[in-house]
């Protein structure tokens, strides 16, 4: 998947990954413990953000590798990996919250103390890169739905990311990067990896959805902070990133327990967005046959049933790659994110 003279996407196996060598890979994500090393590539120096939510539907390993089109330059700012072009960055962190003691006289929980540092220093790598603008945000942590320190863990983290990204200037509303956030095994550790651009895309929400910001307080006393897709457009191509993605219409949680039901409301809510998307990008022409997806399914035993759904909507042959992972909501059994490519004619 590419937009011209942009992104790149691809979903491989470690061997089709080791066996292409590509000189332009900006940063990589591996699945189900697969080695830092992504297949004994020939840039070492490559970030590669290691997430340990098991892949399923018979693929032992795969690498999400993104790629940009041109050469780029590696490096590191405190713990951030990170590989760069004059427009582009990718970046990864990982912070093992029991290896992240608690500040002096600080009321917060490890999580909140990981996190917080987290984002931290993602916000300090951008600056210190002068590449301001968060496309797109991938989270891992372990025990998403686990109560911990007198509250559910998803919300600690939404509260240690608000108060991040507030101490280091950043919007916690409108202009907010496209997200996901989702379960780990325990004893993970909490993974951040990161598109970041010069330039400031389209932040879409979508028309059926409450924006995730705006979220009532019974969703917590801090509201997640993403959009629901990002637009970028760069030469000759648009790229969008679509966030995690669930049966979820206006603020609440539909079909409790219907795993199929789920998946045609989460597959609805994906059309709504690539609808806004090329409403608001001339010349575009999303489409939901056309995109790359990870399924993330919270119980195993409903693969087959999301595979079913998935079959029925989206084009022969598309690629989706499925993982097991709890998700942000305990009623919610499947989440969906997807990134599209389009090209667009020179005069669009």
């Amino acid at each position: 998947m590419r937009a011209s003279g942009g992104l790149h996407l691809n979903y491989v196996s470690p061997s089709e990954y080791q066996a292409a060598r590509w000189g332009d890979v900006l940063g990589v994500a591996t699945f189900n413990g697969s080695p830092e090393s992504a297949g004994g590539s020939a840039l070492p120096e490559i970030p590669v953000a290691q997430v340990s939510t098991p892949v399923l539907a018979n693929a032992a390993k795969v690498y999400e590798v993104w790629r940009c089109g041109e050469g780029a330059e590696s490096g590191r700012h405190d713990r951030v990996r990170f590989r760069r072009t004059g427009d582009m960055l990718f970046g990864c962190i990982a912070v093992d919250e029991r290896m992240s003691p608690q500040s002096h006289g600080s009321a917060h929980s490890p999580l909140h103390e990981a996190t917080t540092q987290a984002y931290r220093q993602v916000c300090a790598t951008l600056d210190a890169e002068k590449i301001p603008h968060l496309l797109r945000v991938w989270n891992y942590l372990p025990d998403i739905n686990r109560d911990s320190h007198g509250i559910e863990r998803y919300r600690e983290f939404n509260s240690a990311r608000q108060d991040a990204l507030r101490a280091s200037g950043r919007a916690l509303t409108g202009n907010v990067p496209a997200a996901s956030a989702l379960g780990a095994p325990r004893d993970s550790p909490v993974v951040v990896y990161f598109l970041a651009g010069r330039t400031a895309p389209t932040f879409v929400e979508n028309p059926r959805q409450v924006s995730a910001y705006h979220y009532p307080p019974q969703y917590g006393a801090h509201s997640p902070v993403f959009s629901r897709a990002s637009l970028l457009r760069q030469a000759g191509g648009l790229t969008l990133f679509i966030s995690g993605t669930a049966s979820i219409v206006g603020h609440r949680s539909l079909h409790a327990g219907d795993t199929a039901a789920q998946t045609r409301e989460t597959l609805t809510n994906i059309e709504a967005l690539l609808g806004e998307a090329n409403r608001m990008a001339p010349g575009a022409h999303f489409s939901l046959g056309s995109l790359a997806c990870k399924v993330y399914v919270r119980r195993p035993a409903d693969l087959p049933i999301i595979q079913a759904e998935l079959n029925s909507a989206l084009a022969q042959g598309a690629r989706v790659i499925y993982l097991q992972a709890d998700i942000c909501r305990q009623d919610l059994l499947v989440e969906i994110e997807a990134v599209g490519m389009c090209p667009l004619a020179a005069d669009a």
